[in-house]
C-alpha cells in the first residue's frame, strides 16, 4: 500500500475517532475496510503525531480520543469549518483581551488550509456581513479562567473592585456564574461580606485570586434573571415602569435585554421596566418604542414627556411641512427604532 494512502486512511481514522466518543476495533475496521492489526497500527501513527488515542480492553472495549497535553490538529467538516470560520471573525472584535488577536491568527491558519470552494463561501458571508457593536469593555483572559474555575469548584474569590466612585475595596465572594452581553461581562456572586447576593463587572475587578477556602452551594436565584435586573435597575438615578400596548415579543425586539426588563401584563398589555439618568431622554426612548404606553412611575416622567413634546411640536411648526413632523421621524422605523445599545449605557 503506498504513503498516500496509508495517510489518508490514517485521516479518516482520525475523523472517525472525532465523529463519536468510542469505538471498537471491529468497527473501525469494517468502516476502513481493513484489519484490526491495521487500525492498531494506524491508531500508533496518531500517537505519534501527539493524538491521545486511548484504548480499553475486554467486552465492549475499544478507542477513543482523550485529551492531551496540546493541541493537535482538527479534523473539520465542511459545516464545520464554515461555522468556526464566521465566529472568528465574530470573536476578533470582541471584548476578552487578546482573544480578538487569537481568533485572527486561528482565522488565517483555517484560511490557509481551506478548500478554494469553502474559503469562497466563507468570503461571500463576511463580505455581505456587517457587525454593529457597541463600545465594550475588555476582560483580562486570566480573570475568565479563574473565575470559571471557581465557578465550578465552589471555592472563594478575592478581589479589588472599582465603584462608581472609582475607590477600590477588597472584595470576598462565592462565585455562582459568569453572565456576558454584547458589551459587558458580569459575575453573580455571594458578597462575603454583605451576607446577599452581588452582580460585579469584570472590567472593575483587579488582582482576582482564587482561595482554597470551599463554600457550600446555596439556593440562589436564576443568574441570568438576576444579572438582568441589576444592570437594568440598579446604576441609574431613575427607574421607569410603563404599560406598553403589545406583546412582551414585541418589546423584547426593540430593548436589548442589558437595557431594560419586560414582564407580562393582561389585556395585550406589558410592563417594560428601564433605567435612566435623566428622564426626558427615557421619555424619548420610551416614545420611540411606537406603541401606546401609560406611565406608572415616577409620575415625574409624565412631566418630562410633556416637555419634550412642546419641544417636538415647536421643532415641526418651524422647520416642517404637514405630514411629515420631526416628531414622526424621532421614531425611527423597522429593526432601528426603539432602544439602540450604543444609547444605553449599561
Amino acid at each position: 500500500m503506498t504513503v498516500e494512502a496509508t495517510t489518508e486512511r490514517v485521516l479518516r481514522l482520525l475523523a472517525l475517532l472525532q465523529r463519536r466518543p468510542s469505538w471498537t476495533a471491529a468497527e473501525l475496521a469494517a468502516e476502513l475496510r481493513v484489519t484490526d492489526r491495521s487500525v492498531r497500527r494506524d491508531v500508533e501513527r496518531l500517537r505519534a503525531l501527539g493524538y491521545p488515542v486511548h484504548a480499553t480492553a475486554g467486552v465492549g472495549g475499544g478507542y477513543r480520543l482523550g485529551a492531551g497535553t496540546r493541541l493537535p490538529p482538527l479534523l473539520l467538516d465542511d459545516e464545520e469549518a464554515i461555522a468556526t470560520a464566521v465566529s472568528l471573525r465574530l470573536a476578533s472584535g470582541g471584548t476578552v483581551a487578546g482573544a480578538g488577536e487569537a481568533a485572527l491568527r486561528a482565522l488565517t491558519k483555517l484560511d490557509q488550509v481551506m478548500p478554494p470552494r469553502l474559503r469562497a463561501e466563507v468570503r461571500a458571508v463576511h463580505g455581505a456581513t456587517d457587525t454593529l457593536l457597541g463600545p465594550g469593555a475588555e476582560v483580562d483572559a486570566e480573570v475568565l479562567v479563574t473565575l470559571a474555575r471557581a465557578c465550578r469548584d465552589s471555592v472563594r474569590v478575592r478581589f479589588r473592585y472599582a465603584g462608581r466612585d472609582d475607590a477600590e475595596r477588597e472584595r470576598t465572594v462565592e462565585p455562582v456564574r459568569m453572565v456576558a452581553t454584547n458589551r459587558r461581562w458580569y459575575l453573580m456572586a455571594w458578597d462575603v461580606d454583605r451576607d446577599d447576593w452581588r452582580t460585579f463587572r469584570l472590567d472593575r475587578m483587579r488582582e482576582v485570586a482564587a482561595t482554597t477556602w470551599r463554600f457550600r452551594a446555596r439556593e440562589h436565584p436564576d443568574p441570568v434573571a438576576y444579572v438582568q435586573r441589576s444592570v437594568t435597575a440598579a446604576p441609574y438615578r431613575y427607574l421607569a415602569r410603563v404599560r406598553v400596548r403589545a406583546r412582551p415579543d414585541q418589546v423584547r425586539e426593540l430593548v436589548p435585554p442589558q437595557v431594560g426588563r419586560v414582564e407580562d401584563d393582561r389585556d395585550g398589555w406589558c410592563v417594560l421596566i428601564a433605567g435612566g439618568q435623566d428622564l426626558e431622554w427615557l421619555a424619548v426612548h420610551v416614545a420611540r418604542l411606537r406603541f401606546e404606553v401609560e406611565v406608572l412611575e415616577p409620575a415625574e416622567l409624565r412631566e418630562a414627556a410633556a416637555r419634550v413634546a412642546r419641544r417636538l411640536v415647536a421643532m415641526a411648526g418651524a422647520g416642517g411641512s404637514p405630514g411629515h413632523s420631526t416628531a414622526g421621524d424621532a421614531s425611527g422605523t423597522g429593526g432601528s427604532r426603539g432602544f439602540g445599545q450604543r444609547s444605553w449605557p449599561e
